[in-house]
């Protein structure tokens, strides 16, 4: 009886530290997501992580960050096609995680990688200036969550957009700054 609370209570310890350490998700009820029916991860949990810029105007207030997840998903459904908006988490420049597809689900965003990672857009356009500190600390933390609590493979790899298919993105300064952050690798 004794050994079974003293698991309980190392349970309870170290579901508490994942969760401390994890950022807040602004969830998709929160920003008003529209319905979606997306498939789940082949490879899960998944063996890379995507980063992008959304190559938009930045946000800077959780209402301003909330509209613009908002018009991607609404760009991404009705121009684009697809079942939802592209990518599993979106990060504004106030320093909040905005909940795309989420955790464990096929992303449409990195050609011949969707099924088998996760993708990260840090949104404003990131070419010649970085994100925020704030933006740039939120996608450790997103990453580090992930890996904590096995929703991303420990052993990733990290990767740019453009290393997936012929594009920008995620911006040359952005794309520069990723290739000193953990796990980056030149050859997906």
């Amino acid at each position: 009886m004794a050994f079974k609370l003293l698991l309980s209570i190392l349970f309870v310890a170290l579901a508490s530290h994942i969760v401390e350490s994890c950022p807040r998700i602004i969830t998709r009820a929160e920003w008003g997501a529209r319905p979606a029916n997306t498939a789940a991860l082949v490879t899960n949990p998944p063996t890379h992580v995507v980063i992008h810029h959304s190559a938009t105007q930045g946000c800077t207030t959780q209402a301003a960050c909330m509209n613009l997840v908002r018009s991607f998903q609404n760009f991404h459904m009705d121009t684009n096609g697809w079942a939802d908006i592209g990518y599993n988490f979106l990060i504004g420049g106030d320093g909040q995680v905005y909940q795309g597809r989420g955790w464990g689900r096929t992303g449409a965003h990195a050609p011949s990688f969707n099924n088998r990672s996760m993708g990260i857009c840090l949104i404003g356009t990131f070419t010649s200036g970085l994100p925020t500190a704030a933006a740039i600390n939120a996608a450790h933390a997103l990453i580090n969550c992930g890996v904590s609590s096995n929703t991303i493979r420990a052993d990733y790899r990290l990767m740019g957009h453009r290393q997936a298919s012929a594009t920008a993105c995620p911006g040359n300064a952005l794309f520069a700054a990723i290739q000193s952050w953990p796990r980056f690798t030149t050859n997906p």
